[in-house]
């Protein structure tokens, strides 16, 4: 007989299925995972914020909320976070304002609406606002009202004064200063501002 004439069952090969007498080796059965602990899974989504940009408590908490965090565990872990001061809304609502004012300009209404926006509590936001001196306030006013100035010329005075001082009023700024300051600054450029406090 040849070779070529020999069936694999025949010849004893592995492809017999075991013609030795040995049982196939069973593939072994992975154990099932164990499922995450919620703390640990708070504390990645925590982290995973604040890589990007400070976060307020709240801000923190909603996110925690949406992906499905208990009250519980976002009171444990946030907890944690705050007391190694990985957030500190007071020092948020600083570092906020500091930023807000040099980058847009805003005025401490603005900053106020927007730091209760983000759930800083009033306390902590009085004080951030407490460091903004008047005179800063006014300068950054009138730097704006310079700069819109530029892109305004040829407006009727009564126009140019509504929209400087509405533009002031969108940055938190109150009528009395930014009427005062729009005043000044078209009297520097030789324009009558003479209008009533209810046309700004």
């Amino acid at each position: 007989m040849s070779f070529a004439s020999r069936s694999p069952a025949a010849s004893g090969s592995p492809a017999s299925g075991g013609s030795r007498g040995k049982p196939d080796r069973a593939v072994p059965v992975e154990p099932e995972s164990a499922p995450a602990d919620p703390v640990d899974v708070a504390r990645q989504i925590c982290l995973h914020q604040l890589e990007h940009a400070p976060r307020t408590r709240a801000e923190l908490a909603t996110a925690l909320r949406k992906k499905g965090i208990s009250d519980e565990v976002a009171e444990q872990v946030l907890g944690r976070f705050a007391d190694v001061g990985m957030i500190d809304d007071a020092e948020f609502a600083q570092l906020w304002v500091s930023s807000r004012q040099r980058s847009k300009g805003l005025a401490g209404r603005a900053l106020s609406q927007e730091l209760r926006r983000k759930g800083v509590d009033d306390a902590s936001i009085a004080d951030a606002l407490a460091t903004i001196e008047p005179e800063a306030e006014s300068a950054t006013a009138r730097a704006l009202v310079d700069r819109k100035l530029r892109t305004t010329a040829g407006l009727p005075t009564d126009v140019l004064v509504r929209r400087l001082a509405g533009m002031l009023a969108r940055k938190g700024y109150p009528s009395g200063v930014a009427f005062r300051v729009v005043r000044e600054a078209l009297s520097q450029e030789g324009e009558e501002a003479e209008l009533a406090l209810d046309d700004l």
